[in-house]
């Protein structure tokens, strides 16, 4: 647990706490009085509910819509699911600013929604809730997913034997081996929805706007610390409260389980309900994933002198001139993945060390530790940024120059999803095996070697996958301490995407289609790598 605490009390806790201090201090005083005013202000308290109800409902439909793909990615094989695997990955590593305008153009004003059937839905709560279940469908379908794919269907065939029904045998046998998974998707789309940042500004217009827009707008566009201070602490500890409530509902429900290869598992649909099912989800896919993603490229391509590369040369031709783009955008792809690439090294050593620990330790101090590591994913973007670059400047931690500051930020968001991806299979691991491995004269490094290494190895790479492709599309952070002149992609998105015109915006879209190529490629590599037997991740 060491390692995990000092680089959280580092690299989050202090930041925060400075940019906190900084709002709340004036002239070497406290202004808590602040707090009450913020408080009491209804506005505010409009702002609060609206973002607690949309998170649990963006949160209810992800599931519903994504368990059925979680199945189908576990248990079926069919022509192309790797790619699909991956592709259903790249959302959740778009810039939220670019994955609301895709939205934009598929629901808003002159958008495909209207031209077929004169409906638009910008500006409505069901844009909001439709673009983050975009955006969130792969946490589910790769924690749930990782962990379905890997339980011996045996069990729930032997419960059938016995006279169980199909539904019955689900119940009693596959759900309770998934509920601790599940339970971790549910708590990773809630905070992410929580704090949900891109999306409602975009697609929530002047009516609706959660903690985390109320924050950005106090402290980038009114300059008020203090009341954004107050806002940060109340998103704290509306997301302190949240992550208490799970330890205390779900804590200890995983137990020893059989985990198989997951090529035993999968196989060909068989009969017209399974095939139904696929053919389901997979248009599930098509109209929540695929569409949008098509509307980017199409955007992309639709030049003022027809459909063409016009806006991609005009990117390489902003480079040239030192305008807006600094940088050529294959320097930018190349940034982005060097910080993505260390990023997730350091989230896979913190994150790995940290569910090491909440394995094989229980009590309530290591509860509070599970809860910390899950705080970054509750905590406003713009706090964390301005906090480095506060904090972070002065020896011996003086950053501020420092490459390694951006993958250092881009941890943080990284470690919770290792920890929630690992947690689970390492639970599952039965102990009565390592301690066969020590009666045998196995070291404790040779027991974890030979037992545990093997079994979640796969856990292992879903993690290392989550924090490479968070990493590489992360903004909120990013924005404030990348060097102007070592942009990632989400940086240069967002500075066509801040000036007027259609030619830096078919740029944006450009770039945006770029990244979205970049992500792809990626997590297409990362889809055939091969971990001991496993067929997949």
């Amino acid at each position: 647990m060491a390692v995990p605490t000092a680089f959280f009390a580092l690299f989050f806790l202090y930041p925060v706490a400075a940019i906190v201090a900084r709002g709340l201090r004036d002239g070497g005083q406290w202004r808590l009085g602040r707090a009450g005013e913020v408080l009491t202000d209804p506005a505010v308290l409009d702002i609060l509910w609206f973002t607690g109800w949309q998170a649990a409902a963006s949160t209810a439909l992800t599931l519903a819509v994504a368990l059925p793909g979680a199945y189908v990615f576990a248990r079926f094989t069919f022509p192309g699911k790797r790619l699909l695997r991956a592709v259903v990955t790249v959302p959740f590593v778009l810039p939220t600013v670019v994955a609301g305008s895709a939205f934009l153009a598929l629901l808003g004003h002159g958008g495909l929604l209207e031209r077929l059937w004169g409906v638009r839905l910008d500006t409505t709560v069901w844009s909001i809730l439709l673009a983050h279940v975009f955006f969130n469908y792969a946490v589910v379908v790769r924690t749930v997913g990782g962990l379905w794919a890997q339980l011996d269907p045996r069990q729930e065939e032997a419960a059938r034997v016995l006279g169980a029904s199909r539904l019955a045998a689900w119940r009693r046998v596959t759900l309770p081996a998934l509920a601790p998974a599940v339970a971790a998707a549910a708590l990773m789309v809630f905070l992410f929805t929580f704090t949900s940042f891109g999306v409602v500004q975009i697609l929530g217009g002047p009516r609706y706007a959660t903690l985390e827009v109320a924050i950005y707008r106090e402290t980038a566009q009114l300059l008020d610390l203090p009341t954004a201070a107050v806002l940060t602490l109340v998103q704290f500890a509306a997301v302190a409260a949240v992550l208490g409530l799970h330890a205390w509902t779900v804590r200890r429900r995983e137990g020893a389980l059989k985990l198989v290869d997951p090529e035993r598992t999968a196989r060909r649909p068989q009969g017209p309900a399974q095939w139904a099912l696929l053919g389901g989800v997979l248009a599930s896919v098509a109209l929540l994933i695929l569409l949008p993603l098509a509307v980017l490229v199409e955007r992309s391509l639709d030049a003022p002198g027809g459909y063409g590369l016009g806006y991609y040369r005009a990117l390489q031709s902003a480079a040239d001139s030192g305008g807006t783009f600094f940088v050529a955008p294959m320097e930018a792809v190349w940034n982005s993945l060097r910080y993505a690439a260390v990023a997730a090294v350091f989230a896979l050593v913190v994150g790995g060390l940290a569910a090491a620990a909440l394995t094989r330790r229980a009590g309530r101090l290591v509860r509070g530790f599970d809860a910390l590591l899950m705080l970054p994913l509750g905590t406003s973007a713009v706090t964390v940024g301005f906090g480095f670059l506060i904090a972070l400047d002065e020896p011996p931690l003086d950053l501020r120059a420092s490459w390694i500051l951006v993958p250092l930020a881009q941890a943080l968001v990284g470690v919770p999803f290792v920890v929630r991806t690992m947690l689970p299979v390492l639970r599952a691991v039965d102990h009565r095996l390592r301690e066969a491995a020590a009666v045998l004269g196995a070291s404790p490094l040779r027991a974890w070697r030979e037992v545990d290494l093997p079994m979640v190895a796969r856990a292992l790479g879903v993690a290392a996958g989550f924090a490479f492709a968070v990493s590489l599309g992360e903004f909120g952070a990013t924005v404030f301490i990348a060097r102007p002149d070592h942009p990632t992609l989400p940086v240069a998105v967002a500075r066509f995407l801040g000036r007027a015109g259609q030619l830096n915006y078919g740029q944006a879209m450009a770039l945006s289609t770029i990244l979205m190529l970049v992500c792809a490629a990626s997590l297409l590599l990362l889809e055939r790598i091969r971990t001991d037997r496993s067929g997949e991740f």
